[in-house]
């Protein structure tokens, strides 16, 4: 293919993105001003955006130990098992998925309450998943890191090995989970911020979050843009 004939194309190309693109920000400032569904979700309403409580929930896979001050023959070190249950020496097995400690501790106590009268127990974690975020798209190094404290929306991204070449600054995407069936998301201009303006604007990663980062205009175009004989310029982000 001629020179001539790439430049027709990679203008043309770039013609229908800019239309696309042009279309999808009219839809994303619609979904992303709400929740979005879920994949497999059912269901039209989208429920109201609730900060969810801060306490520590137990997961599958955490260990507890049970102390029994007063019965100490009960004492024990359980695990939340992959369904949600724990077994409990004498008293079943009892649903504490989901729980904070102060809510498992009184679903112990409805179970042990059929064999002990007035049970008195307290509840210690000992082992839990680490609370994570996860990074993916047009980053140095994604993948799925520890949350060690307070992190900002770019210092994750710096976590992640900061942005490649060809990420675009201006529409990441956060996905926060609200419950089973829905996320919230977020576009986040970071360009924006790490240029010194509204950076009061860059959110504190919570647990589970997810950012996006995707790829900008030139990088899909560039295979089809002439090297040579043609200059062109176009501000990706």
């Amino acid at each position: 293919m001629g020179t001539f004939c790439r430049f027709v194309v990679a203008v043309a190309l770039l013609l229908a993105f800019i239309s696309v693109r042009s279309w999808g920000q009219q839809t994303a400032a619609a979904a992303t001003s709400g929740s979005a569904q879920a994949p497999g979700a059912t269901g039209t309403e989208i429920p109201a955006l609730q900060h969810r409580d801060g306490r520590y929930r137990l997961c599958t896979s955490d260990t507890i130990l049970l102390t029994f001050p007063l019965t100490p023959e009960y004492d024990q070190t359980v695990n939340i098992q992959p369904d949600g249950f724990a077994s409990l020496s004498g008293a079943g097995d009892v649903k504490l998925e989901g729980l904070t400690l102060p809510e498992a501790e009184e679903a112990v106590k409805a179970a042990y309450a059929k064999i002990l009268l007035n049970p008195l127990i307290t509840i210690e974690l000992k082992d839990f998943n680490k609370p994570y975020f996860i990074v993916g798209g047009q980053v140095s190094k994604p993948g799925k890191y520890d949350l060690r404290g307070a992190t900002t929306a770019t210092q994750a991204i710096e976590i992640a090995g900061g942005f490649n070449t060809s990420a675009k600054h201006s529409q990441v995407l956060l996905f926060r989970r609200i419950d089973d069936n829905w996320y919230e998301v977020k576009r986040l201009d970071l360009k924006h911020i790490l240029s010194g303006k509204d950076v009061n604007e860059d959110p504190e990663i919570r647990t589970g979050d997810m950012l996006v980062v995707p790829q900008n205009v030139v990088s899909k175009i560039a295979p089809f843009i002439p090297h040579s004989g043609i200059g062109a310029y176009y501000q990706a982000n």
